[in-house]
């Protein structure tokens, strides 16, 4: 098949991430694998996608690394939508924000424009211009989050911090990763109104129940297709432990991976997360769980899948090429009759 991965930028998409792992199990698989920039996408007066990309055929290569370092070398050459099996959105909207405003939105449209081809487009574009911010957290059942509310009003956000004991976590409502994200209590309550503030300047603010159990940091859980992802009775699944004194437990904001068993209490929330992922055509996505709570739903491109793998010493890239490969059947067998949305979680 000839699959298509769009990224943010070559300039930032580094070896060891994600993508190039699930582009390289794509590559040692036989596929034609294509890796395109949010920068890089147009629209023909045919009326279809077309991308400059970078691709590179006919060559061995032992690892990851080696892989996309050599991609990263070729010049870049052109495919459209007409020619492609899969286009996987793996580009993250929030690395955007202040930066190129335009790029945000992108990758959505042009896999709208994509879909129209009966191209198999992941996750589903459409639900992803749904949660390109948190919001689309709030959807899922309430007995999975922590209490949380959003907004820009000060004065509602000091209530909530009376309402929890003074400890509550504040983040911005845009953005991933780690970023801007505070915990506010009595030590630094002095600093709220401050914190409000810069807050405020990039839009609506989350404030959100703080958990105890946030210091041992958070379970990152990859789900595909709805259901916990593995590969040889393992499941993609991992410890995030805190640095020393910082509340994030993201991989690259210095958090610590660990590997951590599948528990009854996690698979009941896999379970409940589960329907409305299907719904939305939401095939791969990473939950982040602190206790008995969700704490985010990252749908857009959920990192670590490749730590995992080394740290339990199987491929889960290549369970997801599998499903694809599988999924690319099914949209030639069913000719023009299988919805995006639907196809994306079969």
């Amino acid at each position: 098949m000839k699959i298509a991965f769009i990224i943010n930028d070559h300039a930032t998409e580094k070896p060891n991430y994600t993508t190039p792992a699930l582009g390289f199990a794509a590559y040692k698989r036989d596929h034609d694998v294509y890796f395109i920039g949010v920068g890089e996408l147009a629209y023909s007066s045919e009326g279809h996608m077309t991308a400059r990309c970078k691709t590179i055929k006919n060559r061995n290569f032992k690892t990851q690394k080696t892989y996309f370092k050599a991609v990263q070398k070729e010049s870049f050459t052109r495919i459209t939508s007409e020619e492609l099996d899969v286009l996987f959105l793996r580009n993250d909207p929030s690395n955007e924000i202040n930066e190129r405003e335009w790029a945000q939105n992108a990758a959505f449209i042009f896999g709208g424009i994509a879909s129209n081809d009966r191209v198999l487009v992941v996750n589903h574009p459409k639900s992803l211009a749904g949660a390109v911010n948190k919001m689309y957290f709030q959807h899922f059942p309430e007995v999975l989050r922590p209490k949380t509310i959003i907004t820009r009003d000060p004065q509602e956000i000091k209530e909530f911090f009376k309402s929890q004991k003074q400890k509550m976590i504040l983040k911005p409502l845009q953005g991933s990763g780690g970023k801007n994200v505070f915990l506010m209590n009595k030590k630094n309550e002095q600093n709220l109104n401050q914190t409000i503030d810069a807050i405020a300047r990039d839009g609506f603010i989350i404030a959100q129940e703080y958990l105890p159990e946030a210091k041992k940091g958070d379970i990152r859980l990859f789900l595909m297709n709805g259901e916990p992802l593995q590969s040889n009775g393992k499941y993609a699944i991992m410890q995030r432990v805190n640095a020393s004194s910082d509340i994030r437990s993201n991989i690259h904001a210095g958090g610590k991976p660990e590997k951590v068993k599948m528990t009854d209490q996690i698979m009941e929330l896999a379970e409940i997360v589960r329907p409305k992922l299907v719904q939305d055509g939401m095939f791969l996505v990473g939950i982040d769980i602190v206790g008995n709570k969700l704490m985010e739903i990252n749908v857009f491109s959920p990192g670590g899948l490749n730590v995992m793998g080394q740290m339990y010493k199987v491929d889960f890239a290549t369970e997801v090429i599998k499903s694809l490969e599988q999924k690319v059947y099914y949209n030639k067998t069913y000719d023009n009759y299988l919805f995006n949305s639907r196809l994306a979680t079969l």
